[in-house]
């Protein structure tokens, strides 16, 4: 399929608004709003993934690649109060029996609301000529994290507030080789 668009900021933007609103809504029954975005340069590091979650409070970071003639990774990072309520909602599942389950229930409701918003957000590039798969979804769970991409990688972060919490989206992305 041939290029239909070149990739740019708004591209970029308006993929991954889309791809909020429409999944989060859908499945959660909650209207994310926008926040805030932040465009960086090449390989700089994002101070906006690390203001996802106050200081030394728990977070779950949900990741999901994707590789073809785009390649990239993106990160959504939730506060554990927050993946504790999309989990509930996307299990049909009480405060209660979320205390008496294990941590990987929540990582597996939180990696997969990430691959549906990644893959919503993937299926954008597709349509606008660049063929991509997604990789499986990952977690990482911890306090103050922050990804640091390599020099060449072309980042942008958004931040939403959803339900009373700010879930930030760190895309980190390469066109080509």
């Amino acid at each position: 399929m041939p290029v239909i668009q070149e990739i740019t900021k708004k591209l970029v933007s308006e993929n991954i608004h889309r791809a909020v609103n429409d999944v989060f809504r859908t499945m959660l029954a909650r209207q994310p709003e926008f926040v805030s975005e932040t465009l960086h340069d090449a390989g700089a590091h994002a101070p906006a993934a690390a203001a996802g979650a106050e200081a030394n409070r728990p977070q779950i970071v949900g990741t999901v690649g994707f590789i073809g003639d785009v390649t990239g990774l993106i990160y959504l990072y939730f506060d554990l109060g927050f993946a504790r309520l999309a989990t509930g909602h996307l299990l049909g599942m009480t405060e209660a029996e979320l205390e008496a389950a294990d941590d990987e229930v929540v990582n597996d409701a939180i990696g997969e609301l990430t691959n549906m918003t990644v893959g919503s957000f993937k299926n954008g590039f597709c349509d606008a000529g660049y063929p991509c798969k997604l990789t499986i979804p990952s977690i990482l769970r911890g306090n103050n994290l922050r990804i640091e991409p390599i020099s060449s990688a072309i980042r942008d972060s958004f931040c939403f507030q959803c339900a009373g919490h700010r879930v930030v989206i760190d895309i980190l992305m390469k066109v080509g080789d």
